[in-house]
């Protein structure tokens, strides 16, 4: 039988990032073929992903990039199922690469057959399940198209968010960056009460009746009062109406507004694991 050396076994390690110990025998197993000992470890990770396809992939990475001129945004989360693999810096450099591809492609299903290292992103994801011996899935692929966009990943990279802006204009780079950190922490339902859903709002509507009815509210005041509440929901809930974090005296749009008068918030995405 085949006897790996201490060598090859640390070439294998070190272009696949797999264990010392599954690295000698797939080694072994392929005769010493450098090649069929990669494909072994592939087919190990097919062999895990399927054991593990139930599993709940709800920890990971979330990596939030704007392309060089700041007219493209996209937001990518690598997933996996502990916080112990996602806090690994190899894990997140992975997940850094997958947005940088990102950044050059429209859909998550492209990135999932675009190349890397010589495989599909969506093989390179079986490779590093088995690799890893966790559930790896790429979770959400968003993009954001503006005149202009910044990013925001609050600390640990579980939320990133990307808003964009009517225009570049001079302090636009901070402005957008702010309103991404409001984004990020405020995690608004949509832009403004023109794009909330009307589903939403009849649902918001009820539970307001439901409560009024319960404090003994007489149902011809019930209407007017809803309508007051609806349009404080708009308030709180509404990226443009929300007060800013850093000064609850003005809104956000009035913010962005002091930077320049005809500047207004047109987009923003987040995703949050």
């Amino acid at each position: 039988m085949y006897k790996a050396t201490a060598a090859e076994v640390s070439k294998l390690r070190n272009a696949t990032g797999a264990g010392m110990m599954d690295s000698k025998k797939a080694l072994e197993e392929a005769g010493g073929d450098f090649d069929k000992a990669i494909e072994n470890l592939r087919k190990k990770g097919q062999k895990v992903a399927a054991n593990r396809a139930d599993r709940d992939s709800t920890e990971g990475a979330v990596i939030a990039k704007v392309n060089a001129d700041q007219t493209k945004g996209i937001i990518v989360s690598l997933n996996c199922e502990t916080d112990f693999v996602a806090k690994n810096e190899d894990f997140i450099a992975l997940a850094q690469r997958l947005a940088d591809m990102a950044l050059e492609l429209d859909s998550k299903e492209a990135l999932l057959t675009a190349d890397l290292d010589g495989m599909s992103v969506s093989d390179k994801m079986i490779e590093q399940t088995g690799v890893i011996g966790e559930k790896i899935e790429i979770g959400t692929f968003q993009i954001l198209t503006a005149p202009f966009v910044n990013s925001y990943i609050h600390a640990g990279n579980k939320i990133g968010a990307v808003v964009g802006l009517s225009a570049k204009v001079e302090g636009a780079e901070e402005a957008a960056r702010e309103v991404a950190m409001q984004v990020a922490a405020m995690n608004p339902v949509a832009l403004n009460e023109s794009e909330v859903s009307a589903d939403l709002i009849e649902k918001e509507m009820e539970i307001a009746k439901d409560q009024l009815r319960q404090e003994g509210k007489p149902e011809a005041m019930i209407e007017n009062i809803v309508k007051g509440k609806i349009q404080r929901f708009f308030k709180d809930n509404t990226l443009v109406h929300q007060a800013f974090i850093k000064d609850e005296k003005t809104s956000v749009a009035d913010h962005v507004k002091s930077v320049s008068p005809e500047l207004e918030v047109v987009g923003f995405i987040r995703f949050g694991l």
